[in-house]
């Protein structure tokens, strides 16, 4: 879908953030799913965490990416994404070093431009549903890069600028 735009990147690199001030101005966006699944498996007492089960985490995410994606396709202009089914593939591959759900990656394409957030030290913070620490999030980074780059996509680094600056940044070239 050449209108699904993916923000992806390091965590607590301001992904999330910039989704917000991109719904304010009236985007259509679609909340992190890992988020999502960690809040639902705290609320549950369910145990596809990522810091329990990483491989059953994924797997959870890449349900609700997928369910996003089908809801997405009702919308029009462009919808942002806070992560794709590329972040929850390569969370799985990691975990497990399985391939198995790459075919879904190659499927459910999304704009050939991904934004990537890089690490920012300076605006990291852990949180409830972020436990790792700064080194995994600049690994997950790397990991995140290379596995856009392997599946066909343009990866554009979000510079590190005040919020309204990284929102233009990106519809700049949307």
């Amino acid at each position: 879908m050449q209108n699904f735009f993916v923000i992806s990147g390091c965590s607590g690199g301001g992904k999330s953030t910039i989704l917000s001030a991109l719904d304010r101005q009236g985007h259509a966006t679609i909340c992190e799913p890992g988020r999502r699944v960690v809040k639902d498996q705290v609320q549950n007492g369910g145990t596809a965490l990522p810091w329990i089960d990483l491989a059953a985490f994924a797997r959870e995410a890449m349900a609700c990416c997928l369910r996003d994606y089908s809801a997405a396709a009702r919308l029009s202009g462009p919808v942002f994404f806070d992560r794709s089914l590329i972040d929850a593939v390569t969370a799985f591959e990691h975990a497990t070093g399985s391939t198995e759900y790459r075919a879904h990656a190659h499927m459910y394409r999304y704009a050939q431009t991904v934004f990537l957030a890089p690490p920012w030290p300076e605006i990291y913070k852990p949180d409830a549903e972020r436990r790792h620490g700064l080194e995994d999030a600049k690994a997950e980074f790397v990991r995140l890069e290379h596995a856009y780059q392997a599946f066909g996509y343009s990866t554009v680094l979000i510079p590190k600028a005040p919020v309204a600056a990284r929102v233009n940044f990106i519809l700049s070239r949307v």
